[in-house]
């Protein structure tokens, strides 16, 4: 079979106990003297602190998320907390970290673990995933990390490493294969020291065997590993072709009113939802720029501007599109704001903007902002104001 086939590969061998229990001591062996020295794993029977942390490693390298992770234990330290919290101030503390639906099912999440379950965070996979935001690879990590109960995980450092040495050729992400990937990582998970076998997989994956030029010398799982006898490392997981990422322009506007900018507050139901952000959207086929921004702002907030000089051109990508982010200064002109395409309004000073949270491409946008106007180089519209 081609390793680039999408029907699953059948397993090369029976996974026995013995099997498994060699392969588990190779494994934690090797991660007794090579674990990685991580803030979360300072506390690791602490299930709040876990669940935390694999909250945010979905999707995000471990060293972009330490800081946050160490900034949202310090703002909220238990999930009592995290549930008494206002949504806004869970959101603007999690600014940054990205993918923020997981910092609203945090917050849900806690308000149910408090509501049903007295605060305590439940010790079972089949119990976790009744809460918001957590699926199996989440419940899995808390369930053996925190409470030593014999779950796997399944992340994509695991899934890469268990593909190599098994010479599993079929598409991971195929409903079949992960299915074959889920019973084959429950045979192989231990009793005893179900955390730290979870962990020592995924720090072998993120460390050794890495998506580029495996480190197989290193690795404790060499001598039986099946992609590395037969060299086919690079080759395995297969991989899907990439698609075609759409490209989107967006006119948003710097809207002034005396010292004031507009913001608006998008709808929790919707991708970035809660966050605030300068009102605008996608520019239309025929319109201007300028076009874009005015009727935008007509629809969102249904007040009349005047649209003045492009001051920031700012790109960004998200997981499925990439963005081209037009900002143009503006002046209120008439007509008094409502929440007609947005969740609330309120008109703040620039030097308020930080109280609030903001997507990334807004942030980069409110730092052109902030810079220009520190340095006194105001544009048309700007000048004079106080900020």
């Amino acid at each position: 079979m081609s390793w680039r086939d999408s029907r699953p590969s059948p397993l090369p061998m029976k996974i026995t106990k013995p099997f498994a229990r060699r392969f588990a001591t190779r494994l934690l062996n090797w991660y007794a003297s090579h674990k990685r020295d991580l803030p979360w794993r300072r506390d690791a029977h602490d299930p709040y602190r876990v669940w935390i942390s694999e909250t945010l490693l979905q999707q995000t390298q471990v060293k972009t998320v330490i800081p946050y992770y160490q900034r949202f234990l310090t703002r909220f330290p238990t999930v009592q907390v995290l549930a008494a919290a206002r949504l806004d101030d869970v959101l603007k503390t999690w600014e940054g970290a990205g993918y923020y639906a997981r910092a609203r099912n945090l917050h849900r999440a806690a308000q149910e673990i408090v509501a049903r379950f007295g605060g305590h965070i439940p010790s079972t996979v089949e119990v976790l995933l009744t809460l918001p935001g957590i699926g199996r690879y989440t419940a899995g990590a808390v369930a053996s990390i925190a409470f030593n109960r014999a779950t796997p995980v399944l992340d994509g450092n695991v899934i890469r490493v268990l593909c190599r040495y098994f010479n599993i050729s079929a598409d991971p992400k195929s409903a079949a294969t992960r299915q074959l990937l889920d019973e084959l990582a429950a045979k192989l998970v231990p009793h005893e020291q179900p955390g730290d076998y979870n962990q020592a997989l995924m720090d072998l994956g993120a460390t050794i065997c890495a998506p580029q030029q495996p480190a197989c010398a290193a690795c404790p799982l060499q001598r039986g590993c099946a992609a590395r006898r037969l060299g086919i490392q690079q080759q395995l997981p297969a991989r899907r072709k990439k698609k075609i990422v759409p490209h989107y322009q967006i006119a948003v506007g710097i809207i002034w009113k005396r010292n004031k900018l507009l913001i608006a507050k998008r709808f929790a139901r919707d991708l970035l939802g809660g966050l605030w952000e300068f009102p605008g959207g996608h520019q239309e086929k025929g319109e201007s720029l300028r076009q874009c921004v005015r009727r935008e702002v007509r629809e969102e907030l249904g007040i009349e501007i005047a649209v003045g000089k492009e001051f920031a051109v700012v790109e960004h990508g998200y997981s499925h599109f990439r963005i081209t982010m037009h900002a143009f200064e503006c002046e209120y002109a008439g007509g008094r704001p409502k929440a007609l395409g947005c969740a609330d309004y309120t008109w703040v000073s620039a030097r308020a903007l930080s109280e609030y949270a903001f997507p990334a491409a807004n942030r980069r946008v409110i730092e052109s902002l902030l810079e220009r106007n520190g340095q006194g180089s105001r544009g048309a519209g700007a000048q004079g104001r106080k900020i």
